[in-house]
């Protein structure tokens, strides 16, 4: 892996190729580039992409909206990466081989909202009952969703009152995928006796006790 300092004459070629002035260490930047009366380029150099670099970065933005990040290396989630630095007004510059890549330049960032991505979150709020979850809890814990809760007052039901038709079920509880969850079986929890009518799994007697409530 270079130094830092092995960025630098890579990232000065690029710049100077394209007309700039180029110079290094200038007022705490560790690269300032410029080309008649434009405003600056300002580029700071890492060896990988981390969170020290992206707050130099948005320190420089202060002094120019031209602020560009360099790394020595390719970062692992490259998708990420390029997502952070566009919302933060970033460019974003790779050194390999001895050449300077530009990956992305900066402009300012435009978000484009996702409408079906919030209103599944909406609904999600909506339809899931209380709080039954800590917020930051390790994902690798199950979480309590308003599917699985439906999923719960179904086995619920089936455990007090032994295998059910669907229309019982729904006269009988608040769950109006009950059809969907039951045909679907997402956890092994139900099974069908016979047309119509459906019974809990041992593994839905599990899931009961998981998460007892």
């Amino acid at each position: 892996m270079p130094l830092e300092s092995d960025l630098y004459a890579p990232v000065k070629a690029m710049l100077e190729g394209q007309g700039y002035i180029v110079k290094g260490e200038v007022r705490g930047c560790d690269v300032v580039a410029v080309r008649g009366k434009e405003p600056p380029v300002v580029v700071e150099l890492k060896r990988t992409f981390g969170l020290g670099l992206v707050l130099q970065g948005v320190d420089r933005l202060a002094l120019t909206d031209l602020v560009y990040l360099a790394v020595g290396q390719w970062p692992k989630r490259m998708k990420n990466v390029k997502k952070l630095c566009r919302r933060l007004g970033l460019g974003f510059i790779v050194v390999a081989a001895n050449k300077a890549d530009v990956v992305l330049d900066p402009a300012p960032y435009l978000p484009r909202k996702n409408k079906r991505k919030a209103g599944r979150l909406l609904g999600e709020h909506a339809r899931r009952v209380g709080d039954p979850n800590l917020g930051g809890q390790a994902m690798r814990a199950p979480l309590m969703t308003a599917y699985r809760q439906q999923a719960l007052r179904c086995a619920e039901l089936l455990m007090a009152n032994g295998p059910m038709k669907l229309k019982a079920m729904r006269a009988a509880a608040d769950v109006p995928d009950a059809a969907k969850i039951l045909q679907q079986d997402v956890y092994g929890w139900f099974e069908r006796i016979e047309r119509g009518v459906y019974g809990v799994t041992p593994k839905g007697r599990q899931g009961l006790e998981m998460f007892q409530r």
